[in-house]
């Protein structure tokens, strides 16, 4: 237990605003402020997160229900107690603490409490950021609240530990506590406690989504899947519709809310022109990680990736004009899975069925853009990330599948599979990648219902549905094969990922009607 003189000589900072933060920050010498007085930090090695440094306590209440993998590490209690003891009693050495009352989930009835406390001022504001404030925030701590204690500079030994290296994300669902150590990486907190929600929502019906939703100006909801760097904050952050939030959101019987208060945007390549919303929303108060600066003139030069690919901005809602106030909607209209195709081969648009939906989402098939995760690398490769986010689901994907189809069925939501990849050819070879104005085009005539009694031909091989012709778009690219200069090199790459889907689709236990909604080779 920490000590009383220990306390004492402790400066605990409570509930601070982002100025505030942000002003300490500046004057601890953790970070400098942008030209656009956004506050900009860097976190050594690690850049992203950490997924073989990710555990889970195994207990009477995770035994059973966790799908237990290389993502899903079991520790003990033992061993997540006395790591714990030991990182408290560290932050508590240093000269202050810096602790926030906030909450995740905007619908009251499944929203959850969450005490942070950090050793950093920026991490702080960076949970202030993205999480949900209250106008009157905790002083003390609530019944059945979550704890996250983040020590960064605390490296933890995998010999005495039980971990993997000297840092550590865990998570105690009994105690409800999130230990974070040796990483700087602030997305740690924001996924953990995404991790949380979704072990913890479908036993009350409601699906949790790795998705970005928005509003129409009639009030039609979107949601938008995809991995990062697919496209979801990008696409979803539409100058003509409201947004909702750019990550994490529930779907239950009542309709979609928000998990959290604010935004992690991907910055490789940011611009203006192509992405006006956020960037007028990187400004006083939100975060920048990993971004150069111009040694003169402090500018965000957001084509430079040598520190990162995976360059991130944190801001909260308040910075974005078209915003729902509430952080919640009614049932969404349109559901689009974002792909990022690395050979060309997939529609940039197709209609699915339930069934397709199903399959599509457990597969989750698209590509990891940039270096989002530590080990990664900078180039980009094919995955099949299960629910179109497999890192943070804790149960077994099946659980979060059945969800989804009792929602579709319970909605006039109609799916479409988007593809932001390739056309025309593989990656690196004759392909090019699909402009964010073409892909803009095609989500428009979906959120407009355009697409919903459009005209539409079969795509053989993989069953798709695609629209022979969108306004405004070249009809030539709707049909792959059609986009290719050499067909027969096409078949063969179909052919190809054809047989990536039946492989990575032979581990689920679903119906045969899931199942037959895949690629069948011809």
């Amino acid at each position: 237990m920490i000590q009383e003189e220990e306390r004492i000589r402790m400066k605990t900072y409570l509930n601070l605003s982002a100025a505030e933060l942000v002003n300490i920050a500046l004057a601890r010498n953790e970070g400098v402020l942008a030209a656009n007085q956004a506050l900009n930090v860097t976190t050594g090695l690690r850049t992203g997160r950490s997924p073989k440094d990710r555990f889970i306590v195994k207990d009477d209440i995770t035994a059973a229900t966790v799908d237990w993998n290389t993502t899903n590490q079991p520790i003990s209690s033992e061993k997540f107690d006395a790591l714990w003891q030991k990182i408290e009693f560290a932050l508590h050495q240093k000269e202050c603490v810096f602790t926030s009352y906030l909450k995740v989930g905007a619908e009251a009835k499944f929203a959850l409490n969450v005490k942070v406390m950090t050793e950093l001022a920026w991490h702080n504001l960076f949970t202030h950021d993205l999480f949900i404030r209250d106008e009157n925030p905790h002083t003390s701590d609530q019944p059945l609240q979550w704890t996250i204690l983040c020590v960064p500079s605390f490296k933890a030994d995998p010999l005495l530990d039980g971990v993997n290296s000297d840092a550590a994300v865990i998570l105690n669902f009994s105690a409800r506590r999130i230990l974070i150590c040796g990483t700087y990486y602030a997305g740690e907190m924001k996924k953990a406690m995404f991790s949380v929600l979704n072990f913890l929502l479908p036993q009350h019906e409601v699906l949790p989504m790795h998705c970005a939703a928005n509003v129409g100006k009639k009030g039609d909801t979107a949601l938008f899947f995809g991995l990062s760097g697919t496209g979801k904050t990008t696409l979803s952050a539409d100058p003509d519709r409201y947004l909702i939030g750019d990550d994490e959101h529930g779907w239950s019987s009542e309709g979609v809310f928000n998990f959290e208060g604010g935004c992690y945007a991907k910055c490789i390549d940011l611009s203006k022109e192509s992405e006006p919303v956020i960037w007028d929303a990187i400004r006083h108060g939100a975060v920048l990680e990993n971004v150069v600066l111009d040694s003169e003139t402090n500018e965000p030069d957001y084509t430079n990736s040598s520190l990162t690919q995976n360059t991130r901005a944190a801001y909260p809602r308040e910075h974005i004009p078209l915003r729902v106030e509430a952080n919640k909607a009614g049932q969404p209209t349109a559901v689009l899975f974002l792909t990022c195709d690395l050979y060309g081969v997939l529609p940039p648009v197709a209609r699915l069925t339930k069934e397709q939906a199903a399959y599509y989402f457990l597969s989750g098939y698209t590509a990891l853009v940039g270096s989002t995760e530590v080990g990664q690398g900078s180039g980009i490769k094919e995955t099949f990330s299960t629910c179109f986010g497999a890192p943070f689901f804790p149960r077994p994907a099946s659980v979060y599948a059945n969800l989804l189809m009792k929602r579709l069925e319970g909605s006039d939501a109609q799916v479409y599979l988007v593809n932001t990849g390739w056309t025309g050819g593989v990656r690196g070879e004759d392909g090019e990648r699909f402009t964010i104005p073409t892909t803009r085009a095609i989500v428009t005539a979906i959120v407009n219902g355009n697409l919903r009694d459009a005209s539409y031909e079969t795509l053989p091989g993989f069953n798709l549905e695609i629209p022979t012709e969108i306004a405004g778009i070249d009809s030539k690219i709707l049909n792959p094969r059609q986009a290719w200069a050499d067909p027969i090199a096409h078949d063969r790459f179909a052919k190809g990922l054809m047989e990536k889907f039946i492989e990575n689709f032979k581990k689920f236990d679903v119906s045969e009607a899931v199942k037959g909604a895949g690629p069948r080779l011809i």
